[in-house]
Formats: C-alpha cells, sequence, structure tokens
C-alpha cells in the first residue's frame, strides 16, 4: 500500500501541478481581495474534485462501455502524459499543461474563473483526468483503490494550499523556481508515462509471450 500511494501521489501531484496552478492564478486573480481569492481557491478546487472523483469511479466503466481495453489506454494515457511531461521539462506550456492563449483571453472577461479556467482545465486537465482514470484500473483491490483516492484528497489539499499562498510561494520561488519544479516533475512524469505504455503493451501480448 505504501508504494501504491507514493507512485499515486507523484503521479497526481505532477499531473495536477500545484505550483504551475498557483502560478496562472496569481496572474488571474492579480487585484482581487483576499477573502474573494480564497472563495475562487476553494470553489475551484471542490469542482475540480468532484470531476476527478467522477472519471475515477467511472471512468473504467466508460471504457468498458466504449469497448476500449485497459491495455489500450494505458498505452494512449502513456503517450498523453509523456506529451504533458515534454511540456514540462522544456518549459513549452501547451493545452496540456496549462490554459492557451484564447482561453486566458476568456478568462479575463468578468465573471467567475473558478470553474473555468481554474477547476478545468488548469486542476482537472487532460494529464489528470487520464491519471485518475490509469490510477484506478490498476488498482485491484478496494484497498488500492481507497488509497488512490486519498492521494487524490492530499493532492487537491496541496493545491488549496498553494492557491491560497500564492503570493509567499511567488516571492519564495520566482520564475525560476517554478520553472525548476516544474522540470523536475516533468522527468519523472516521464519516466511513469513510459511505465503506462510498457505496461499496455505487456498486457496487450503485442511481443507475444516472454521467451524463458
Amino acid at each position: 500500500m505504501l508504494e501504491t500511494a507514493v507512485s499515486a501521489f507523484v503521479l497526481l501531484f505532477v499531473t495536477i501541478g500545484p505550483v504551475e496552478t498557483a502560478a496562472v492564478f496569481g496572474v488571474l486573480t492579480a487585484g482581487i481581495h483576499r477573502p474573494e481569492r480564497r472563495r475562487l481557491a476553494w470553489q475551484a478546487v471542490v469542482v475540480a474534485g468532484l470531476v476527478l472523483l467522477l472519471f475515477a469511479l467511472l471512468g473504467n466503466r466508460l471504457l468498458d462501455f466504449l469497448h476500449v481495453s485497459l491495455a489500450a489506454f494505458r498505452i494512449a494515457g502513456g503517450v498523453l502524459l509523456l506529451l504533458l511531461a515534454i511540456d514540462l521539462v522544456f518549459a513549452h506550456p501547451t493545452g496540456l499543461s496549462s490554459i492557451t492563449a484564447s482561453e486566458e483571453h476568456e478568462a479575463q472577461r468578468p465573471g467567475d474563473i473558478a470553474v473555468f479556467p481554474l477547476a478545468i482545465p488548469l486542476i482537472a486537465g487532460p494529464g489528470s483526468m487520464t491519471a485518475i482514470v490509469l490510477l484506478m484500473g490498476q488498482a485491484g483491490t478496494e484497498l488500492a483503490q481507497a488509497t488512490v483516492l486519498a492521494m487524490l484528497a492530499a493532492c487537491l489539499g496541496a493545491t488549496y494550499l498553494a492557491l491560497i499562498l500564492v503570493d509567499p510561494l511567488g516571492r519564495l520561488l520566482g520564475v525560476t523556481g517554478t520553472n525548476v519544479v516544474a522540470r523536475v516533475s516533468g522527468v519523472l512524469l516521464a519516466a511513469v508515462a513510459v511505465q503506462f505504455v510498457l505496461d499496455g503493451l505487456r498486457e496487450a501480448d503485442l511481443f507475444g509471450p516472454a521467451s524463458p
């Protein structure tokens, strides 16, 4: 269970990206009073948590309904996570790891930004949605699944703390520190992504049984 907990926490922490999300949150909420910032942060985390919980509980059933094997999803998910890792390592954000220019422009219009773009796609984005489905599919027992959900809650809690502490966190890390965190996270995510692809290929038995 310790191994399951550590791997789940690392994967979810990297794909959710509390530090990177906080950096965008700071830009979008510049000039907003602290109580309003806390409200936006709380709403965003709650909405994202509900979306990720929905994917965690129903993701594999959806795959069955679409007649997609878990092996195929592992391979596809691994490729998607690898692309996200490349974004993080080279500090070249795309729609996988952040919001696009058009989405940022839309987010600056008057209105509540808790759901878009904070909850979706910054916290509950393609990477974290894929990760939670893969982790729940990989968990073989109810205890393992409960452990994955607990790690999801822990990562969401860390994200909330990063959002409400965005100003001191920004002063502490700066742009360089944020990029260092992103690059280290990208390297870890790349290794996990490749492992998902290898597991999917092995489960699909594309290369036949291993030689004794």
